[in-house]
């Protein structure tokens, strides 16, 4: 599979392009910002970019699509969206065919209502479901409850050896594993709910002890 990150500006912002490598066909994921970055390097390697997804509908994850679907002709894709190529509704499960390989959505809702992840072969597109070390804002209420929801039962239900590509580089590396973050983010190991929400509650005294950027 050909995969390439892409910094597009923004807070930090990640991008990404990932392509069945025999049919050339690809997926572009989160391409805002500077969307004729990641369209430039798929001409570059023979790609044809068949779909175009947000991974949640927050502007700066957005900003792009317009640009994005004049350069791809393609429509771009959110939760709920009915996808014109393949005819499949994006929904929790829903999966769509990139040559051998296939796309599969996974409702992760916390941040925001219409957050997905996206599963590429041996690779999930996290947004700002969850970060390098740590996870996406939320209340500390009914989006936090859900949050913990969709990261326990969505993303580490995922193969350990699953490499995490999250939305934006706000951790100590630009990409993980599902076991690592299980094994270290500090969120990931609070063992329930009311201990999630009071690590998020009590996150920058948590930073600041523990020498986190």
């Amino acid at each position: 599979m050909y995969l390439k990150q892409f910094r597009t500006g923004g807070d930090r912002n990640f991008g990404y392009l990932a392509a069945d490598e025999t049919s050339r066909l690809a997926v572009a994921v989160d391409a805002s910002y500077n969307p004729g970055m990641i369209v430039e390097d798929a001409r570059r390697e023979g790609l044809t970019i068949r779909y175009l997804f947000s991974t949640h509908s927050h502007h700066d994850h957005t900003n792009g699509n317009e640009e994005a679907a004049r350069l791809t002709g393609c429509t771009p894709l959110l939760y709920g969206s009915l996808c014109p190529v393949s005819g499949v509704r994006i929904v929790d499960g829903a999966e769509l065919p990139l040559g051998a390989l296939q796309v599969k959505v996974l409702h992760t809702p916390g941040h925001t209502d219409d957050s997905i992840c996206l599963c590429v072969g041996d690779v999930v597109f996290t947004g700002d479901t969850l970060f390098v070390g740590k996870v996406g804002g939320t209340d500390l209420a009914e989006q936090a409850v859900t949050e913990f929801g969709s990261l326990h039962e969505k993303l580490l239900s995922l193969p350990e050896m699953t490499r995490v590509f999250p939305g934006h580089d706000y951790g100590a590396a630009p990409e993980s594993t599902i076991g690592h973050e299980r094994r270290t983010n500090p969120f990931l190991l609070q063992p329930d709910r009311e201990s999630f929400i009071g690590l998020k509650r009590n996150w920058a005294a948590y930073k600041k002890a523990h020498g986190i950027a």
